[in-house]
């Protein structure tokens, strides 16, 4: 997501076998997500979907048009954002084609602030009530908080400052992926270890991942960070 300008001086970070993992992880779960989640609202009405019994769209098929449009934006470009931020942090990109690292975090950026602004839209009309409201809400809030700051640091040519909010932008545009991990996790164990109906567990579960499907993920890309500076401050003395 990083838009370096030519020229700017810039410290590499150097990846391990732990980073290279975790860098396929996320690539191949994002890509998934971003492409499979929304395929069904792509192929298939509202109103069909709801029809068989799908929460989400019947949560949003009677909703108004300005809800139901915002509804459409946020998984379209929330998931055009999922799908190109990991080729972000591809160190080869940034180094041997800039000009397209530039030009996808443009992409990348622009998505987020159509999806980030439309889940703002979405959340007081969410599935889980006003837990919903809050947690998705604030989700949205700090996504277009980091993604706006990460835009202006660049600008600056802060180019550390950058891609410390690049990583806490990617954390809440991981939510995507989180959050159905979580539900697929609370849902099997419900029904799995306690024989809870799986719609009772699904409505059980929805409670917890507006906080639980990007909390986790900002505590972790806080201790990435604090860890690489650590490292880059040893390595300098």
């Amino acid at each position: 997501m990083t838009l370096t300008e030519p020229g700017t001086s810039t410290t590499t970070w150097i990846p391990t076998w732990r980073t290279r993992t975790a860098f396929w992880w996320i690539l191949l779960s994002a890509l998934a997500i971003a492409v499979f989640a929304p395929l069904p609202y792509a192929l298939t009405s509202l109103a069909d979907l709801a029809g068989s019994d799908q929460d989400l769209a019947a949560n949003y098929v009677d909703r108004s048009v300005v809800v139901r449009s915002a509804f459409y934006l946020h998984i379209g470009f929330g998931g055009l954002a999922l799908l190109l931020s990991p080729f972000q942090f591809a160190t080869r990109l940034r180094i041997r084609a800039p000009s397209v690292h530039r030009a996808v975090g443009r992409v990348v950026l622009g998505s987020i602030a159509i999806a980030g602004t439309a889940a703002l839209v979405l959340a007081p009309h969410n599935v889980a009530g006003p837990v919903g409201t809050l947690g998705f809400g604030l989700l949205a809030v700090l996504w277009l908080t980091f993604a706006t700051g990460a835009f202006r640091a660049i600008r600056r040519r802060d180019v550390v400052g950058h891609r410390r909010l690049v990583v806490r932008t990617f954390a809440l545009t991981y939510a995507a992926v989180t959050l159905r991990l979580w539900l697929g996790v609370l849902i099997g164990l419900q029904s799995g270890l306690a024989g809870v109906d799986p719609d009772v567990a699904f409505d059980r579960a929805y409670l917890l991942v507006p906080f639980l499907s990007w909390v986790p993920n900002l505590l972790v890309a806080e201790w990435y960070l604090a860890t690489r500076e650590r490292r880059t401050a040893s390595a300098s003395r």
